[in-house]
């Protein structure tokens, strides 16, 4: 392989390791906190989820 390959390989895989780093506890937080479905039901989400449903209606 020529240096200049292998020396871009080398910095693409720095820039992707880099990345998933970063990006990885990002989408573990919002992976533990998505597994409700839907919305809330509780508190200002219930109210929400009531007002919508009864502006859907008229």
């Amino acid at each position: 392989m020529p240096l200049s390959l292998f020396s871009s390989l080398a910095v693409g895989f720095r820039i992707l390791l880099l990345t998933a780093l970063m990006v990885a506890p990002l989408a573990a937080v919002s992976f533990a906190n998505g597994t409700s479905l839907g919305i809330g039901k509780q508190g200002a989400g219930l109210v929400l989820f009531v007002t919508l449903q009864r502006q859907a209606m008229i």
